[in-house]
């Protein structure tokens, strides 16, 4: 089977706009000014007014489109290749959001226009705030918000304003090390000591360790469930139960609630606080630092410490920003956060339904396990199954000498981005496929993954000296972070 993802054979040659231009075009066409020139050396000092124009480059629209249009056809994008990123969920954005988001009753708003002039925008931030409410099961949501990262720090904010209000200085925090990476980072920021809480072999929380740590001075576990290893740990009521009998509280990352939509609910089986990643759960666009929305959902006692203001609706219908909080912890985001984003999630809910986000769930889990099932006997896989909606597995070739990095190398070849390497397991490639791919996709990730571990074994030197189709070879990749070179070289 093959599959072209344009890749192979990619053009070279490309030149630069200096080069495909020539004098006199231009591919802007500008009005004639409307206000009065200016001699600029009057107007700054003599020593930064260069006495030549910069040598910018001469080129006609068309010839303009076409080379960046090259350019970007060099670049992977989840609109042209399959990308199992695992952790990540990069998944396709329906082109229907990004309508609704560029609606002009939505993108021409300002933030500073009265509350009776944003009733529509005010009602559908309402209603994102309902629907997470439903899908976390827990009765509040604040969407200030403007990452998942930040909103894990918005959860922790929350933690230790519940706790100070109590009377109680708690300044430990407990992290299995299966759980996110900015967990501790997080910890750091509002000023808790994390403190690792061990994982059994199969990946889930070692509650004998966990007992021995949470005591009077902790203020929550931070889990992510399903975790980072690709399973779900089904003790999470339990460890509700250990957290609560201490006093703290349960904070869940929902990072990889691609995985339980209409399955489980979080406020269901204990959690206290949880943010959402809408760029992963959602559909959100995903990279490139931003805009992202990470909206906090938390329990009842944690309510009167959200951020403000809240949207409220009011007894008539209408809606208005709650400013009266006394308890709160102020606001962590100018205005009502990342309203874009916030706009393609509403779309996205709206779009698929209930029975929609099930379906998202079920079909995420499905396709992780499809294609953990097909590599099974080609790859080691250190944590066993079933898995969510992600599994890890290690390429282990010793006797060749090819390593995670050189598979990952191997599959742009194919036109596959590379899994997410060496993490949280040594050696890894975590793999995700969201429930957007295709079964003849899948199939051709698991045809691919299975020729690269026949070429590991047999022809070593292929997967070690890839990839072979792209505009360059093998990069110094150590060597282009330290000491980057942006020049080109003609010849």
């Amino acid at each position: 089977m093959t599959q072209n993802h344009g890749v192979a054979d990619v053009d070279v040659t490309i030149p630069l706009l200096f080069e495909e231009g020539s004098p006199g075009s231009c591919a802007v066409s500008l009005s004639k000014s409307d206000v009065p020139q200016q001699d600029v050396r009057k107007m700054l000092p003599a020593e930064l007014v260069a006495d030549d124009s910069p040598p910018l480059p001469e080129i006609a629209e068309m010839d303009l489109v076409r080379h960046f249009t090259r350019l970007a056809h060099r670049a992977f994008s989840v609109d042209a290749n399959f990308y199992p990123l695992g952790s990540c969920t990069m998944k396709y954005n329906p082109r229907i959001n990004e309508r609704a988001a560029a609606l002009p009753g939505f993108a021409n708003l300002h933030p500073y226009q009265p509350v009776d002039q944003i009733q529509g925008l005010l009602e559908l931030l309402y209603a994102v705030r309902e629907f997470l409410q439903e899908i976390s099961g827990l009765p509040e949501v604040c969407l200030q918000p403007a990452a998942g990262a930040h909103g894990e720090m918005t959860g922790l904010m929350l933690v230790n304003a519940y706790h100070r209000d109590r009377g109680e200085q708690r300044l430990n925090v407990l992290v299995p090390d299966s759980a996110h990476g900015t967990n501790p980072a997080t910890c750091t920021v509002c000023s808790r000591t994390a403190i690792t809480v061990k994982s059994r072999p199969d990946g889930k929380v070692d509650l004998d360790d966990l007992r021995k740590k949470v005591d009077r001075h902790t203020a929550a576990l931070m889990i992510t469930n399903p975790n980072t290893v690709g399973v779900f740990d089904e003790q999470i009521g339990d460890l509700a139960e250990i957290l609560h009998e201490q006093g703290a509280l349960l904070y869940m990352d929902g990072a990889n609630m691609n995985a339980m939509l209409g399955i489980m609910r979080p406020g269901d089986f204990g959690v206290d606080v949880m943010h959402f990643n809408t760029h992963k759960t959602f559909s959100t666009p995903h990279g490139g630092g931003g805009p992202g929305s990470g909206p906090v959902a938390v329990a009842e006692k944690l309510r009167p410490f959200l951020p403000i203001p809240q949207v409220i609706k009011k007894t008539d219908a209408t809606f208005e920003l709650d400013h009266n909080r006394p308890k709160s912890i102020g606001k962590v985001r100018a205005f009502f956060g990342q309203v874009g984003v916030l706009v393609r999630c509403y779309t996205y809910i709206r779009s698929l339904g209930t029975e929609g986000l099930r379906n998202v769930s079920d079909k995420a889990v499905l396709s992780a396990n499809y294609l953990a099932k097909r590599l099974e006997k080609a790859y080691h896989f250190p944590i066993p199954g079933p898995y969510a909606h992600e599994f890890i597995l290690v390429p282990k070739f010793e006797e060749t000498g090819v390593t995670e990095i050189d598979v990952a190398k191997r599959l742009i070849d194919h036109g596959i981005h590379p899994p997410t390497m060496s993490w949280p397991v040594h050696h890894c490639l975590m793999i995700e496929p969201t429930e957007t791919e295709s079964l003849r996709t899948l199939d051709y990730f698991a045809d691919t993954m299975l020729k690269i571990a026949r070429e590991a074994r047999e022809t070593p030197e292929v997967v070690k000296n890839a990839p072979h189709h792209t505009p360059i070879s093998r990069a110094d990749e150590v060597g282009a972070a330290r000491k980057p070179n942006v020049r080109w070289l003609p010849g």
